[in-house]
């Protein structure tokens, strides 16, 4: 191939080395040739990389050398890359500082710095000025270190301490620590294997956190005592169901701590007075199948948003000393696709944002009277957020903004008189003119007739002829939506020629609840033929023409890569597949995985239905991997990701370059200091999306020579 160093067959030669492992399910044998890659002690890899297997860790390290071969001629276009997207970065950058009585709280970066610093000043200028302290320097945290992630942090009300949690392995297996505001030292206590996810009591002495068992899976709340041994740490939950997350939040007003349990489908809520901290958690609901809601609390009242008799939901109020589901009352009804998907309380309003359409918008409601009013936008496509803050009695409300051609952007709206105050917009230091690019929105004609929106991007004067190429990126699982939101690194490809498209498939809830049920389970086909459609419709439409596509998902869009892979490969010009949850029977299979009980609601449980097994054997990716011509395939994976584990893709593709009968590139590329987010410097992210767009440039460029 033109521009490429050619194949070292030499790579493959450990994988034909090794006997298939054979296994028997609902009467069908199942052959996996490459299952030798599986770590059988991933458990300990997911805590310290080096106990991988030498002859894995060999195996990777030659498929990643492959790699750096086959994209030799592109370095110094991925570094021009890196650096045009490392100038579009402020790198002395801050967030808005968001008050919580005396003190307001923020991150920062320094230029050079790959990690952010948490801050604080006083919310009001003292004596001693408008002084902000660093609470956390990422930079001196992490230095030195292959792989650290800040994960959540909070501080005790009495603004004393910080609660801050760690991962420097990329396994998601993060450490909590305290850290004295005043002095800047940690207090002795840590507590491991946890989620990233706690809260603190009222009295800012006991910390609720969640830890994790032998599997990676979060199924217990502990309240911990600071100053007192994790050892000693008292268990407020368990989770008897292995298909269930459990997680701990609190309300804006708050007044509870919640333990949430949940999957894909259903959700029970237990509150803890945050002034009572060793009461018994007291349930609101009990878990029946398929009924999702979220709790807020205000006054004497829960709100409750439910999806009992209202499939994209609807918002109900119960007493406080009494919440049971015969006591909800409705405040807000069901409108069917209008999905709810937030519902804050503060004093004197509530705030909803909803979905319709695929097009989020912020409704603001006084409590006093009902009035509403939504707050009211300009462009084809955009994306929002609400950023409630600390703050319960206040008539600010946060919220960002952006599309894809605007940056993003932070307002403070008044409630009450409805001034919106832009706060900050995103910097963008080497420049950026939102005149110069056009953003469109379209509906493609799925094969049942369904439209599925997408979402474009690219330069002003790009040619819509056919010749242009384009990068398609989906994803269409557990109900997630894609914002149509701005990108800075997304200018480097559409500079460069191409369009930028979003497909809002089904799986997502993009347009509503049944958008999401209409691409789960049984219709999962759905998903895949929209993302099909969408393409077709856009060679239709003179975006691009066929095999002119480079198409992109991760994680389950990894799994969306792999299926369109097997069943339209004419159509697309390369895949780029990052983390791609590809080996989706074996995984499903394996309830020993982290994932694989709390996954069975979104595709099936194979295990206990063979309807289940045919369904997933029939586009698992890796199984149904044939002898046939496939595009360009560029696909990653982290070796300590807990989610989608690192064999998955390094199957995949020994299968693929097994099977492939084109001469197009399969390549592989494991993090071997990270895990499903990739790696963890805000720079060094910068270098994988530098080699995704070489690749995507370069194919395109080698498909006009």
């Amino acid at each position: 191939m033109h521009g490429f160093v050619k194949s070292p067959k030499a790579i493959a030669a450990p994988v034909a080395q090794r006997k298939p492992q054979k296994s028997i399910h609902h009467g069908v044998e199942i052959v996996d040739d490459f299952a030798w890659l599986r770590a059988k002690n991933w458990q300990d890899v997911m805590r310290d990389p080096a106990a991988l297997d030498p002859e894995i860790r060999a195996y990777l390290d030659a498929e990643n050398a492959y790699t750096d071969a086959q994209l030799a001629d592109t370095r110094d276009f991925q570094e021009t890359l890196f650096q045009e997207m490392k100038g579009r970065i402020k790198e002395d950058d801050s967030s808005v500082p968001t008050p919580d009585g005396a003190f307001s709280y923020y991150t920062s970066y320094v230029t050079g710095g790959q990690y952010p610093r948490l801050m604080r000043r006083p919310t009001r200028a003292t004596g001693a000025g408008n002084a902000e302290t660093i609470i956390i320097d990422g930079n001196l945290e992490g230095d030195g270190l292959p792989y650290w992630s800040l994960g959540d942090t909070a501080h005790s009300p009495d603004h004393r301490l910080m609660a801050y949690a760690v991962d420097d392995k990329g396994s998601e297996l993060f450490t909590i620590r305290f850290r004295d505001m005043t002095t800047g030292r940690d207090l002795d206590d840590a507590i491991p294997d946890t989620r990233d996810a706690f809260v603190w009591a009222a009295d800012s002495a006991h910390l609720f956190y969640v830890r994790l068992d032998e599997n990676q899976r979060p199924l217990q709340v502990l309240r911990h005592k600071v100053g007192t041994p994790v050892s000693s740490d008292v268990l407020v939950y368990q989770e008897q169901d292995p298909g269930f997350y459990v997680v701990v939040s609190q309300t804006q007003s708050g007044r509870f701590l919640q333990i949430i349990a949940h999957d894909h489908q259903t959700t029970e809520i237990y509150l803890i007075d945050a002034e009572h901290p060793e009461a018994e958690p007291r349930l609101v609901a009990p878990r029946r199948h398929d009924h999702e809601y979220q709790v807020e609390h205000h006054g004497d009242r829960l709100i409750i948003t439910t999806n009992a008799g209202a499939e994209d939901f609807r918002i109900c109020w119960a007493p406080v000393t009494a919440p049971g589901e015969a006591n909800w009352r409705e405040l807000i009804p069901h409108q069917a696709g209008r999905f709810i998907i937030e519902t804050v309380a503060f004093r004197d309003h509530l705030v909803r944002l909803e979905r319709e359409e695929s097009l989020p918008r912020i409704v603001v409601r006084r409590l006093r009277d009902g009035a509403e009013h939504s707050i009211e936008f300009a462009e084809e496509a955009y994306t929002l957020g609400l950023a409630p803050g600390y703050e319960f009695d206040t008539s600010t409300l946060r919220f960002s903004y952006s599309s894809m051609t605007t940056p993003a952007q932070v307002f403070d709206y008044d409630m009450q008189s409805r001034e919106r105050t832009l706060r900050k917009s995103q910097a963008i230091p080497s420049g950026h003119d939102p005149a110069d690019y056009v953003t469109r929105r379209i509906f493609a004609p799925a094969r049942d007739g369904e439209l599925v929106p997408v979402s474009l991007l690219y330069r002003k004067g790009t040619k819509l002829d056919g010749s242009s190429p384009l990068f398609l990126y989906g994803y269409g699982s557990y109900g997630i939506p894609i914002p149509a939101s701005f990108s800075t690194n997304r200018l480097s490809l559409v500079d460069r020629g191409f369009v930028y498209a979003i497909a809002h498939i089904r799986g997502g809830r993009d347009k509503g609840s049944h958008w999401y049920t209409d691409g789960k389970l049984a219709k999962k086909a759905n998903t895949f033929t929209d993302f099909i459609a969408s393409g077709e419709h856009l060679v239709k439409l003179g975006f691009t023409r066929k095999g002119r596509i480079v198409a992109n998902g991760g994680s389950a869009g990894g799994m969306l890569m792999g299926v369109v892979a097997n069943m339209a490969p004419e159509l697309f010009l390369g895949i780029i597949a990052d983390v791609p949850f590809v080996d989706v029977l074996n995984t499903m299979l394996d309830e020993t995985l982290p994932l694989t009980p709390p996954e069975w609601p979104e595709w099936g449980n194979p295990i206990l239905s063979a309807a289940d097994f045919a369904q997933i054997r029939s586009y698992s990716p890796y199984d149904n991997v044939e002898a046939k011509p496939y595009p360009h395939i560029f696909a990653y994976g982290g070796l300590t990701d807990p989610r989608v584990t690192y064999w998955e893709p390094a199957k995949w593709v020994a299968k693929l370059r097994q099977k492939n009968l084109s001469n197009k590139l399969v390549l592989l590329k494991i993090n071997m200091e990270a895990g499903h987010g990739g790696a963890s410097g805000r720079f060094e992210a910068l270098r994988e999306i530098a080699a995704d767009y070489a690749f995507s440039v370069r194919i395109a460029d080698l498909d006009e020579s």
